[in-house]
């Protein structure tokens, strides 16, 4: 007779865990750290000062914007060039879109995540 998990388990704190993202051609490029940084983005203006919001150097938020810009069809980060105010940046609305989405999938994540540690138990 096959036992059930949670009679293999030792009872205590144990919990099923995960991670989430969306990836295309086997390349992540949308989670937590990217949807963070189009927040960032959004409030200050600034990619600059997004990543530093996030202790995330420039360079690493570039390709970040990079490779999210080249995975949708519309650029989901509009930047301007700089002049005598300095550039800036903004997010469309489909980065706005992703953003939700992104917040409603680890919501339904999170309740898989939790129903699915109840039936350890």
């Amino acid at each position: 007779m096959k036992k059930k998990i949670k009679d293999i388990l030792k009872r205590g704190a144990i919990q099923v865990n995960g991670s989430l993202w969306i990836e295309g051609n086997g390349t992540h490029f949308f989670g937590p750290g990217p949807a963070e940084l189009l927040e960032g983005i959004e409030d200050t203006g600034s990619i600059n000062q997004a990543a530093r919001k996030m202790n995330m150097s420039y360079k690493k938020a570039w390709e970040i914007v990079n490779r999210l810009n080249d995975k949708t069809v519309n650029p989901v980060v509009i930047t301007a060039a700089g002049g005598k105010k300095g550039g800036g940046s903004t997010i469309s609305e489909d980065a706005k879109q992703m953003i939700a989405y992104h917040r409603l999938l680890r919501e339904r994540f999170r309740k898989f995540l939790e129903q699915e540690t109840l039936r350890l138990k």
